[in-house]
């Protein structure tokens, strides 16, 4: 038996070819198969130099295994989950690793319906199967097709909003030099917009870095043109754009938890009642704008996996959470990195007021420390330090993610890392920069005590 170390909480990723190569993406497609035992699966992959190879392989493990393939090419994430719900195939299989280094790459795996295999729910059987590598032989042997569902995917984009009350907004857009320009020159026509590319053309080799807009460094290109094109707002995308990062017309980054109240308020309209689902990281924000537009919130744990189950557990009409994941419940309660954007431009239009106005409101009203990731030598062992000393104190502490503390005027939400030795902190005041900066120190002095160390990201 051949171990197979790739495999990840939510999906798979690892190096090229050590932990990851033809072989053990072939292993890999056949263990799905003898998990799934599908007839028709949906495969698509990103824009890597290794992802055509991978495709190959893990399509002839497909049709190995008497499964029909239905190879969509070239596409986002989202890409794969549309095809597999709109078709009604039995499961999707995407080729990619996102944000990862060039000399990586990965899959992530649904069923039908485009429900999430991850490690609670099947991945852990796909692994085993994979590694004992004792397939059944099929009846017969698969047919590897060819099919284009792009057509069909867009004009499921356009759907989301209103085109005849769209104006000509200028909206600069960075992929990145990954897939999110594809689709963007899908939709130009069917849009009154401008749009102002910037690392526009896909390109396996990142010529200008890997697409990651939550790395700083990463966002220059982005407010530069923004400031230069005098431009309406910006989006930047990752790799695989299943998230999507937003700019202000000042260029200014828009932390991901102040889109999530945003959508929820324009979703909300024409469903009273209806339920939105976000993360514990951070909250009060996302709580008001969902009871102000008479919605529902419910908590979820973070990640995507989880989120989608407790979509489809409410029948949720929108799910958020301040990683720039946005879900939806239309597009089989899956996140897309091109809804949201096309949503918050028809507000724009619709509303006259400019990005930061919108936003800009609701920062003052709940200010955020950002996502600080800290190493520590044990996690545990922290996490019970922050707890004698805050707990007593705490009007609300909750476990659902971490664990949250809930002051009169503050919070903050402490938690291990899925993947990594991290803790993640998040703070949030109400009306105080000044009170979420000095607790945010004093946060960090206690992590600081534990022997924590600054990650890089």
């Amino acid at each position: 038996m051949k171990s197979i170390t790739c495999f990840k909480a939510y999906d798979l990723r690892g190096r090229i070819p050590v932990e990851l190569n033809d072989e053990v993406a072939y292993r890999v497609a056949r263990g799905y198969a003898q998990f799934l035992t599908p007839k028709r699966i949906i495969v698509g992959r990103d824009i890597r130099l290794s992802s055509a190879g991978l495709t190959d392989a893990v399509c002839r493990g497909l049709t190995d295994s008497g499964v029909d393939v239905y190879d969509i090419g070239v596409c986002g994430t989202e890409g794969v989950y549309f095809a597999t719900f709109d078709g009604g195939y039995d499961g999707g299989i995407m080729i990619t690793a996102s944000h990862n280094p060039p000399d990586y790459n990965g899959m992530k795996f649904v069923r039908e319906q485009s429900k999430p295999i991850s490690g609670d729910n099947g991945l852990l059987d796909v692994r085993g199967f994979a590694e004992r590598a004792d397939f059944p032989t099929p009846q017969r042997a698969g047919v590897r097709h060819r099919i284009d569902t792009t057509d069909a995917y867009v004009a499921h984009l356009l759907s989301y909003v209103d085109t005849q009350k769209l104006k000509p907004l200028k909206i600069v857009v960075n992929a990145g030099n990954g897939g999110a320009g594809l689709i963007i020159d899908k939709l130009e026509p069917n849009l009154p917009f401008v749009f102002l590319k910037v690392h526009h053309e896909p390109d396996g080799h990142f010529p200008n870095g890997i697409p990651n807009p939550m790395l700083e460094e990463n966002r220059a290109p982005t407010v530069e043109a923004i400031r230069r094109h005098g431009a309406d707002f910006g989006i930047a995308w990752d790799g695989d754009f299943d998230r999507c990062f937003f700019f202000d017309e000042h260029g200014g980054f828009i932390e991901g938890y102040y889109i999530v109240g945003l959508l929820a308020s324009v979703l909300l309209r024409g469903s009273p009642g209806g339920k939105v689902v976000h993360d514990p990281r951070l909250t009060w924000n996302t709580i008001e704008m969902v009871k102000a537009s008479g919605g529902v919130s419910v908590l979820s744990k973070s990640g995507h996996a989880f989120i989608k189950q407790r979509m489809r557990e409410v029948d949720g009409v929108y799910g958020g959470e301040m990683s720039a994941h946005h879900y939806f419940q239309r597009f089989a309660y899956c996140d897309s990195g091109m809804i949201p954007w096309l949503i918050v431009a028809q507000i724009l239009c619709e509303s006259g007021l400019t990005l930061s106005q919108l936003v800009g409101e609701r920062i003052g009203l709940f200010p955020v420390s950002g996502e600080l990731n800290y190493r520590v030598p044990d996690a545990k062992k922290t996490i019970a330090a922050f707890e004698s000393r805050y707990a007593p104190q705490a009007i609300v502490l909750d476990r659902t993610d971490g664990v949250s503390f809930e002051f009169a005027d503050w919070r903050f939400n402490l938690r291990s890392s899925n993947t990594e030795p991290l803790i993640r902190l998040n703070v949030e005041a109400r009306g105080s920069v000044n009170l979420m900066r000095a607790k945010t120190e004093e946060l960090l002095a206690v992590l600081k005590s534990q022997g924590a160390v600054a990650a890089d990201h």
